[in-house]
């Protein structure tokens, strides 16, 4: 079932949604293709979709719902990977304007929030107070509150804090019928006080009330006493000694009971200090074994990772920094302790290890620093993504990823799945999870495209079924039900609880118009699949080669995997459009989305030529960010090429694509008279004329082009000095140095020399094609390319460093150009043989001396640099010349190439620069170096940040060259 129904027929809805509703109203196919899916194996399209700007709002979007008879799903960070996150309903999106922090009782530890609050941003809220929310999903940074009450979320801090439910206090809550009302722990005075006020309250009541007392010995015996029971409705909270606590009934309810409103919560206190220790064991299930003992010792978090895990994150560079720092063994334990001080933190963890070791064997080692502590946590949390693609194996998925078992059998129940795997040709799949509460999570190679593959899925998973609950378990001890375990719900519960469950969702919600078909009354598991036996995409012929993906493009579209880290804002660059829209369809997942739909065909049926895919697409900054920050990779910049390439062909295009799309070959021209051009480009009646024609934003100033460009001043600058000592390297001109920034190269000339290269510069005209692979004109780009290829021919027989001081560029020869030019073996060459300054500095002359630099520098990393290239040896330069160095965690400038001066994109573009960026500079130091090697990041500084000078790092280093040759110079004088 896709749920693509005839929008028209839900007109009327959506004409008095508009009408009544404070929020924003879509039921285009654009925005249902958008929240067709979320982290699982499910896809249901929408009817349409509400962003309400208030709760208030959503009540009414509830109501008009009612009046049409339409079913309703809330949603919050759309992340869930049962399934329960997408439904043929009308979807309402919380997480863009329900955010507000209502009150804080810093003295009691209580606050009161909207539900579309982030995780993240909560927390950020309430550093200040000393509090913060319990339970730490791995997917902190995009989920919301409403999300985490919705599904019990838990995450690694469930080990001090308990799951979502013990943080609930008191929730505002809806039902579908009207009932508005706040629920929370009733005595016997607010009971009957509720029941004798009649209405529709005192009927739910009383229905709960009766409920609990019929099935109380059920729940009592048939509920697993494990810290991880997520499965099911929480209708232990209902009996006496819980308190009859209604709202902590309702807590992983998934949306198919109450609409959640407003919510109350318990916080804790954020921990003085902490300090981890990471335990290695000689295989998964030895580790499970020592579980028991160390949980003698009270961790806060003690969490669980196999071989192959770490193998995973490591083939695919997640991590890297962390894994080298794992003991010896074939998998690991963490294990965090919490302490006043960092002493007291550390010894609660040295005093586990010696009474561990003198139990079991294991290597163990001690982490207090915070940014080690930081990288270790990093690769717990990225198993999802390193475990959905592994290198030359089949694609992983969910379905049976989160059992939970009692921890103290944990290591006996680990040897069975794994045997239970085997048995299945499911034996890849990589086990690791929150082993002190029992839950294993895994993603397993199932087939869910043929018959026989999904067949095989369905007896694998009630196998699964029937093995946890042999062993006391839970299907599920964080993820929820949803769909994939709806359905198993009888085999851990029997019969009569689950006429418990129906019973309840018949309470709340008798129509069954509450996302139905998730928990009671489920689909089936292997019905509504993304793929399933009936997935055909259409397979388009494309420009790029998507090596990664099978070179096919519906599998590049389908590569998402739906975990939202793309929605956070933190830390990273992904995704900085979405940071400024807060939108759903300017993430990476988003984007994807509507790219899946596209080559499925049957919502977005216009193809290349989607309006709704061009109007996502046209605020991606094709920033790279995903490529690196994404954990499955997803390449957004070069799907918008690719796109826009289609989209445009054979008609006309944008007028900057014209303009700054080919930028380099007007700088071309204009270096037959720079100055003239200059005074006419930004003469002020003429200039506002060329933007305008140019499709330009009036409100940027035009770049400036050089008196004399970079390869000119090459070719008659005089030649002397030391001869060089470490061969020749190859200088790239590209377009942005050789035309508007001459000096950077000029900078770089005398660095490369300093450090006893030979500098040569090719006199032909030559270009990367940056400009016209961002504007998807890639037949002109694989023109320009090839001619390249020409060029460095003789540099590319020989071995030669070709040296890139655009990051941009080198990202381009680096990423780009081996997909583009797949089949040419010179684009693979040049690939290897490219090298930023710092890269040909640590590889070619690592002895060379970085000049003294004095004072601190603030650096604006480029994009392309933090996602294809990294920094590492640049920073690595500036230390050895005894700079304090501060990398910028401040995502992307915003201008990101043609980006921020195309019209339409200008206030993106700021807001992108003023999220981090800019206050960063605004605090940084006066008197520090601004650091930026991109032209982009140079140029949105010096507008939006006019009292800084930025400087290429080339620039910084050969300033420093000359003033320690006025320094020798002067000493040789006093002599």
């Amino acid at each position: 079932m896709t749920g693509d129904r005839t929008p028209t027929l839900f007109d009327a809805a959506a004409a008095d949604l508009r009408d009544t509703v404070d929020g924003e109203i879509r039921f285009d196919p654009g925005s249902r293709a958008t929240y067709s899916t979320d982290a699982s194996n499910y896809r249901q399209v929408p009817i349409g979709v509400v962003v309400p700007r208030t709760p208030e709002a959503a009540a009414q979007a509830v109501a008009v719902c009612r009046g049409h008879d339409l079913p309703v799903l809330s949603r919050g960070g759309g992340t869930s990977l049962a399934g329960q996150c997408c439904n043929a309903a009308v979807v309402i999106d919380w997480s863009k304007y329900c955010t507000r922090v209502e009150s804080v009782d810093a003295e009691a530890g209580v606050a009161v929030v909207e539900p579309g609050i982030k995780l993240d941003a909560l927390n950020d809220r309430l550093r200040p107070s000393g509090w913060m929310v319990g339970p730490k999903p791995s997917t902190h940074v995009s989920c919301t509150i409403g999300g985490m009450i919705g599904n019990n979320s838990c995450g690694s801090s469930a080990q001090a804090y308990g799951k979502m439910v013990d943080s609930v206090r008191r929730l505002e809550v809806l039902t579908y019928d009207g009932v508005r009302m706040w629920v929370g722990q009733t005595d016997d005075d607010e009971f009957a006080r509720i029941v004798g006020g009649g209405g529709r309250r005192a009927e739910i009541y009383d229905g709960l009330k009766t409920l609990a007392d019929k099935y109380a010995d059920d729940i009592r015996s048939t509920y697993p006493k494990i810290p991880r029971r997520v499965s099911g409705y929480n209708l232990d909270s209902l009996l006496p000694e819980n308190n009859f606590h209604v709202a902590k009934a309702l807590v992983g309810s998934e949306s198919t009971l109450v609409t959640v409103l407003r919510a109350e919560l318990t916080l804790v206190r954020v921990p003085a200090a902490t300090a981890l220790a990471v335990l290695g064991f000689d295989d998964i299930g030895s580790a499970a074994d020592a579980v028991p003992a160390i949980l003698e010792h009270h961790p806060s978090a003690l969490e669980g990772l196999d071989h192959r895990l770490v193998e995973l994150e490591h083939s695919r560079r997640l991590a890297e920094k962390a894994l080298r720092q794992l003991p010896d063994g074939a998998a690991w334990l963490m294990v965090q302790f919490d302490g006043d001080d960092q002493h007291a933190a550390d010894h609660k963890a040295k005093s586990m290890i010696d009474a561990l070791q003198r139990r079991v064997r294991t290597d163990a080692a001690v982490l207090d620093d915070p940014s080690r502590k930081k990288e270790v946590w990093a690769a717990r949390e990225a198993g999802l993504g390193a475990t959905a693609y592994p290198p030359n194996e089949p694609e992983t998925h969910e379905g049976w990823e989160d059992a939970a078992v009692p921890p103290e059998r944990l290591g006996d129940y680990l040897r069975d799945f794994r045997r239970l795997l085997d048995r299945y040709d499911y034996g890849t799949a990589s086990l690791y999870g929150h082993f002190g509460q029992g839950c294993v999570h895994t993603r397993i190679p199932f087939v869910l495209r043929t018959a026989d593959g999904v067949a095989k899925y369905r007896a694998f998973v009630e196998e699964s079924a029937r093995l946890v609950v042999k062993y006391g378990g839970s299907l599920s001890g964080e993820h929820g039900d949803g769909q994939s375990r709806g359905e198993l719900l009888p085999i851990m519960f029997g019969e009569r609880m689950v006429e418990a469950f129906e019973r309840a969702k018949a309470l709340f919600d008798p129509d069954n118009r509450m996302n139905p078909g998730k928990v009671v009354h489920p689909y089936k598991l292997d019905e509504n699949l993304r793929y399933g036996v009936d997935y055909r995409p259409a397979e388009p012929r494309v420009l790029f080669a998507y090596p990664g993906d099978d070179h096919r493009f519906s599998r590049a579209a389908a590569r998402c995997v739906g975990v939202g880290k793309c929605r956070g804002d933190e830390s990273g660059v992904m995704c900085p459009s979405y940071r400024a829209t807060q939108e759903e369809e300017h993430s990476t997942r988003g984007r994807a989305r509507l790219l899946f739909e596209m080559v499925q065909g049957d919502v977005i049926t216009d193809g290349w030529r989607s309006t709704e895919v061009h109007d996502a697409l046209d605020l991606c900054l094709a920033c790279k960010g995903c490529l690196s920050d994404c954990p499955v990779n997803v390449d957004m910049a070069t799907y918008k090429a690719e796109f826009l390439f289609h989209h445009y062909r054979g008609r006309f295009r944008p007028m900057a694509h014209y303009s700054m799309g080919w930028i380099p070959f007007w700088a071309r021209l204009a270096a037959a008279a720079p100055s003239l051009l200059n005074a006419v480009m930004h003469s002020p009646g003429l200039s506002t004329l060329l933007k305008k024609a140019g499709g330009i934003d009036a409100r940027r100033e035009l770049p400036r082009f050089a008196d004399e460009r970079f390869t000119a001043w090459f070719a008659h600058r005089p030649v002397g000095g030391t001869p060089p000592s470490r061969g020749r390297v190859v200088l790239w001109p590209d377009s942005f140095v050789n035309n508007f920034e001459p000096d950077v190269g000029k900078a770089a000339v005398a660095v490369l020399e300093s450090a006893g290269f030979e500098v040569e510069v090719p006199r032909r005209a030559v270009c990367c094609g940056l400009t016209w692979i961002s504007t998807g004109q890639l037949r002109v780009a694989k023109r320009v390319l090839r001619r390249t290829l020409t060029a460095l021919g003789p540099a590319l027989r020989t071995g030669t460093p070709v040296v890139v001081l655009e990051p941009s560029c080198a990202a381009v020869f680096r990423s780009d150009l081996p997909e583009l030019l797949y089949d040419d073996e010179d684009a693979h060459r040049l690939a290897g043989q490219t090298y930023t300054l710092g890269e040909l500095l640590a590889a070619k002359a690592p002895d060379w001396e970085a000049p003294p630099i004095a004072g601190r520098a603030v650096v604006q990393q480029h994009c392309h640099q933090h996602a294809v290239l990294g920094y590492t040896h640049e920073r690595q330069l500036l230390t050895g010349a005894g700079v304090d160095t501060e990398v910028l965690d401040a995502g992307c400038c915003g201008l990101a190439g043609n980006f921020g001066f195309e019209k339409g994109h200008y206030d993106v573009s700021v807001a992108c620069a003023e999220d981090k960026l800019m206050p960063a500079l605004r605090d940084a130091h006066p008197d520090a170096l601004v650091l930026a090697d991109g032209f982009s990041c140079r140029t949105q500084i010096r507008d939006l940040a006019g009292d800084r000078r930025p400087m290429h790092v080339a620039q910084a280093l050969a300033d420093a060259l000359t003033a320690a040759g006025r320094g020798d110079r002067a000493r040789r004088n006093s002599r």
